[in-house]
């Protein structure tokens, strides 16, 4: 890992109709759009899924670190956010993230050390760890059969 602090840079390019470009550089461009609930035209990512979205993705990537970390084998994780948006103090915001994780292991896994490990992820997301809205996990450990 770098040292400390990170910057990281995006540009967004816009007209006063249609899609908002998102670029950095090295990565390929989005196209971003307000959401329905906004009387946007849908069918874009918008800023409200894209934050979701990085809670999912942070939430994956820390339970990838923490469980390298801990030599703990796993085979599949899905990982369901859901973003409330809603009126608070006279302003629209987050109120609250609940994500639900599934965490696929092999038959004779250590359900509890699972438990801990996703509980331990949620803490050092460092998404959630910078919104101010409350972030509840809901996990789930279930045994699969391991690929042939």
């Amino acid at each position: 890992m770098h040292p400390y602090p990170h910057t990281y840079r995006v540009s967004a390019t816009g007209s006063g109709a249609g899609s908002v470009i998102l670029a950095a550089e090295g990565l390929e461009s989005i196209p971003s759009a307000p959401p329905p609930e906004f009387d946007g035209p849908g069918g874009a990512w918008s800023p409200e899924t894209l934050l979701t979205a990085a809670v999912a993705d942070c939430f994956v990537l820390s339970f990838r670190a923490v469980s390298r970390a801990s030599r703990f084998e796993w085979l599949t994780l899905e990982c369901e956010v859901e973003g409330v948006l809603d009126r608070q103090d006279g302003a629209a915001q987050f109120t609250r993230f609940r994500t639900v994780a599934t965490l696929g292991v092999a038959p004779g896994t250590d359900a509890a050390k699972a438990e801990q490990l996703l509980k331990k992820a949620e803490q050092i997301c460092l998404i959630t760890k910078s919104l101010k809205a409350p972030c509840e996990l809901s996990a789930r450990v279930v045994e699969r059969p391991a690929a042939a």
